[in-house]
């Protein structure tokens, strides 16, 4: 079934606190991975309405496997014309021709089923970066985004509440489930070390968690889950104790976010890109039962155990605050009702 746009209140927010960016954008042309994913979903609603409303003139190339099932999944993005579909898969894509001052690599495969494969998905993140990062550096392109994962921290330790760009720690890579982490890590060194031999400008986003229009409330994030039973008046299942925290930055927020790193930040840093609100899994499902008002049972599957530090994934993004004026505007509970309000149609 087709997905309907994001609403003009969420686009008119992401506008009003990107205005004075958009300039640089005036008659160049993007190139997009991830363009069919729910990032790439957000950029692309963001990217066609600035460009509509300030007559910008700007233009999109997007990577995507299959454009008859993006035309089919999103046909008010497809058949803008100011978008353009290339076909072709991340490792090996065929570059289309002429310059491209801004490119933003968002393409990797979050889906359990890619967790379920982890060599591939290693490889794929490594060869798809080689490759755009190739193509950046023979297309006339000025800056590049890697949107990277809060993943490459590893397991968080439990006195470190928010954790920070400066924090050095990783993933167990003697465990095959450190595949996605560690492949963002290399991605990582492998834009910096582009940075350094082409003079590109070069930036990365460590995303961590997300909620809006456009996310999946069928796959394994835990708060589609619960925004979907809720609004089926099921059950909310929690499988663990309910205790991990997390933190959900909205998705117009994210949209403005990524587009400040893009075209703002200083070249070769990288930034967190999350909500600093924690809140364990057992409160997110009250908050999704409170804030769309229904009755749903909420069910855990296991007791707490007594002294067992509960499990953390919470960024601090003080250097995104500070450094770029960047903070969550839409609190959690909005955030919850935009997302199942969209769904709803």
């Amino acid at each position: 079934m087709a997905s309907q746009p994001v609403s003009r209140r969420d686009l008119e927010s992401i506008l009003s606190q990107t205005a004075q960016m958009w300039e640089q954008m005036r008659g160049q042309r993007l190139f997009l991975t991830g363009g069919t994913g729910f990032f790439g979903s957000w950029l692309l609603e963001s990217f066609l309405y600035a460009n509509r409303a300030l007559s910008l003139g700007a233009s999109v190339v997007v990577l995507t496997r299959s454009p008859e099932r993006f035309h089919e999944k999103a046909p008010h993005l497809a058949n803008d014309p100011a978008v353009h579909l290339l076909p072709g898969d991340i490792r090996s894509f065929t570059f289309p021709d002429g310059h491209f001052q801004h490119v933003i690599h968002a393409a990797t495969d979050t889906s359990a089923q890619a967790a379920e494969r982890p060599a591939l998905l290693f490889s794929s993140i490594i060869d798809g970066t080689r490759r755009v990062l190739d193509f950046a550096a023979t297309h006339g392109t000025r800056r590049v985004l890697l949107v990277s994962s809060g993943a490459v921290y590893g397991v968080q330790p439990p006195a470190v509440t928010h954790i920070p760009e400066t924090y050095l720690g990783g993933p167990d890579w003697l465990k095959p489930l450190a595949a996605y982490g560690e492949g963002k890590r290399a991605a990582e060194l492998m834009t910096m070390l582009h940075a350094h031999q082409t003079g590109t400008e070069c930036v990365i986003a460590r995303c961590f968690a997300f909620v809006g229009p456009h996310l999946p409330l069928d796959q394994h994030f835990a708060i589609g889950n619960f925004i979907r039973d809720a609004m089926h008046g099921s059950p909310i299942r929690i499988n663990g104790d309910g205790t991990p925290l997390r933190s959900y930055l909205y998705a117009s927020d994210l949209a403005v976010w990524l587009w400040s790193l893009l075209l703002c930040a200083p070249a070769g840093e990288a930034y967190n890109v999350g909500s600093e609100e924690a809140i364990s899994i057992a409160d997110l499902a009250r908050a999704v039962v409170e804030a769309l008002g229904v009755s749903s049972e909420i069910q855990i599957a296991r007791e707490v155990v007594p002294g067992v530090p509960c499990e953390q994934y919470v960024p601090s993004t003080a250097k995104a605050r500070e450094q770029l004026g960047l903070r969550a505007q839409v609190d959690l509970r909005d955030a919850i009702r935009y997302t199942a309000e969209w769904h709803r149609g």
